[in-house]
């Protein structure tokens, strides 16, 4: 049984063709942070007519099953990654929605502190830097 099918039965999912091949996709390093249409579309590239219904409908069960992680950043559409990841953070470029994730833990232990100040305990946190690409390898830079 593969680590995918493995996680499947973990989280009380049947095994089922769309559920094995989307994960197998998101498996991927190029595919996190993607949006249900742009894995629809590489589903498509494969070969595999999988539906975007379906898509959507098995990224929201792997999301309820804690294998997928959503995030709403500034696009406005909802972008999926494994959560099988260090806790790390993310920085988004405006322009062109590219999504870079970063570990700092000088920002880690300031996080932390100012919980501890306010009397919180953090189960956890997540932060989101928006800004705008400055050098050329921005998808939109000229727009």
């Amino acid at each position: 049984m593969t680590d995918g099918n493995q996680a499947l039965k973990k989280a009380g999912l049947k095994i089922t063709l769309p559920r094995v091949k989307i994960l197998e996709l998101m498996q991927e390093p190029n595919n996190q942070h993607i949006s249900a249409e742009d894995l629809y579309k590489k589903l498509l590239e494969i070969g595999e007519e999988i539906g975007l219904a379906t898509v959507y409908r098995v990224l929201n069960q792997f999301d309820d099953a804690g294998i997928l992680n959503r995030h709403h950043f500034e696009s406005g559409k909802a972008v999926f990654e494994l959560s099988t990841q260090q806790h790390h953070d993310h920085l988004v470029c405006l322009t062109c929605d590219k999504v870079i994730e970063f570990s700092d833990d000088v920002i880690e232990r300031r996080q932390d502190e100012i919980a501890m100040r306010h009397n919180i305990k953090l189960t956890h946190h997540s932060l989101y830097l928006y800004g705008r690409c400055t050098n050329d390898t921005c998808d939109h830079a000229d727009e």
